[in-house]
């Protein structure tokens, strides 16, 4: 009977482990996948795809459907405040693990609504104008936040974007290019970001600053002066610019450091709002070997210090 009461109650510890391995992620894990758009994607085109190396653990190296994956705070630790993240990789591939999901745990903790953008990677072959294939995704991004603000407990007043690398270039257009609507808005949904962060940014567009794959990836192989200088976000920003945060290594041999910094004078001389924290070294990834613990710390300070959270 000691037996059969011990096997009894074995079993029971066993029935209790697997409901917690299955409870436990969930807890962990994003609490939904939410598709960017409810109909037809706009600027996709229907061929046949260019076939791609498969991806390395953690890395996207394709969207056909552009997604957000979403992290909601509990309702205890909440500010308010919502980051839409997007990962770089010289906008072809997504460093979807590392930039994305562990940043916007992290912002969770810390009480902020994190969504993870999967945003579409230009490609002739799925896009008809593949330049602003990704512009359209981060647009629709905001939109589909200030929408559903009420249902996930977001302020839309505190609604912004973040984006490291070639993500951070995107980041910079949606803020600095959000006059114009490049998707369907029949509501005039506002998509002005409410504040900008960036890591490692490629910002511009221009000879001699530029990440060359970057811009060939988004451009193509020859862009007009005219479409260089449109994508060039240190030209684009003024007075209507969010509120920014910006950080970079000076070390940095992918993305020279100048972005961060041209953009920063263009947005204290447009007297914006920005803070530009340089680190002497790190080289280009650098949060890619950083606890987001330890590397968001003063991006949770500027965040108090403006009242975002």
């Amino acid at each position: 009977m000691i037996y059969l009461k011990n096997f009894k109650f074995n079993c029971c510890l066993l029935f209790i482990a697997l409901i917690l391995s299955v409870i436990v992620p969930l807890t962990t894990n994003a609490q939904a996948i939410i598709t960017l758009y409810p109909g037809s994607i706009p600027n996709s085109r229907h061929g046949n795809l260019l076939p791609i190396a498969n991806p390395s653990p953690g890395m996207v190296n394709r969207v056909l459907t552009p997604e957000l994956e979403m992290y909601i705070p509990e309702k205890d630790k909440a500010t308010g405040a919502a980051v839409i993240v997007c990962p770089g990789g010289s906008y072809k591939v997504l460093t979807y693990e590392a930039e994305g999901v562990r940043t916007a745990k992290e912002l969770m903790k810390n009480g902020i609504a994190a969504f993870v953008l999967k945003y579409r990677l230009p490609d002739d072959s799925t896009m008809i104008d593949k330049k602003i294939g990704p512009l359209q995704d981060a647009q629709q991004a905001i939109k589909v936040l200030r929408e559903n603000a009420s249902k996930w407990g977001i302020d839309t007043a505190r609604v912004g974007i973040m984006g490291f690398s070639a993500g951070g270039h995107l980041a910079a257009t949606v803020a600095t290019h959000f006059k114009k609507a490049y998707i369907d808005n029949q509501q005039h949904t506002n998509l002005r970001p409410a504040f900008l962060i960036v890591v490692y940014p490629v910002i511009s567009m221009e000879d001699g600053i530029t990440h060359k794959d970057s811009r060939t990836n988004l451009l193509g192989e020859k862009p007009s002066k005219e479409t260089i200088d449109l994508f060039s976000n240190e030209l684009q920003a003024g007075l209507d610019s969010p509120p920014t945060y910006i950080t970079h290594a000076g070390d940095d041999q992918l993305v020279d450091v100048d972005n961060s910094i041209l953009f920063y004078e263009k947005l204290r001389h447009s007297n914006v709002p920005a803070e530009l924290h340089l680190y002497p070294k790190g080289g280009h990834g650098f949060v890619l070997r950083e606890n987001p613990a330890n590397w968001m710390v003063p991006l949770f300070s500027w965040m108090k210090k403006t009242k975002i959270i």
